[in-house]
């Protein structure tokens, strides 16, 4: 028996079920416009009303984290461009021989690559 991945909501998304309760509409309508469970939303209501509402994003991000994250989104996209070019020699060599003479369609990854190399 696997067990499904728990949905996760923002602040926003949970706020505007509940302005869209207190609006007039029934519960289970909403609940059945967003796909969620009449329970969940209800639950969301009760802990607005004690002022408890939370999001998932609700932990603040200090700028330390933030720059690991796009640290390690820039990593990714280098040893992607690394992969790109090692599965790739003989296209880039003809790219190198022939760019001149027909037009070749490269890979931003190659690109770059047969740019750093002209240099």
């Amino acid at each position: 028996m696997s067990q499904s991945k728990r949905a996760r909501y923002t602040l926003e998304y949970k706020s505007e079920a509940v302005r869209l309760v207190r609006s007039g509409q029934s519960i289970a309508a909403v609940a059945r416009t967003l796909g969620i469970s009449d329970q969940t939303l209800h639950n969301w209501i009760k802990a607005s009303e004690r002022g408890g509402l939370a999001g998932a994003a609700s932990k603040p991000v200090s700028a330390e984290q933030m720059e690991i994250s796009r640290l390690r989104a820039e990593l990714a996209r280098t040893k992607m461009e690394r992969d790109i070019l090692k599965n790739r020699p003989t296209r880039l060599a003809e790219a190198l021989v022939s760019r001149n003479s027909r037009r070749v369609h490269l890979t931003h990854a190659e690109t770059v690559a047969v740019s750093f190399l002209e240099a």
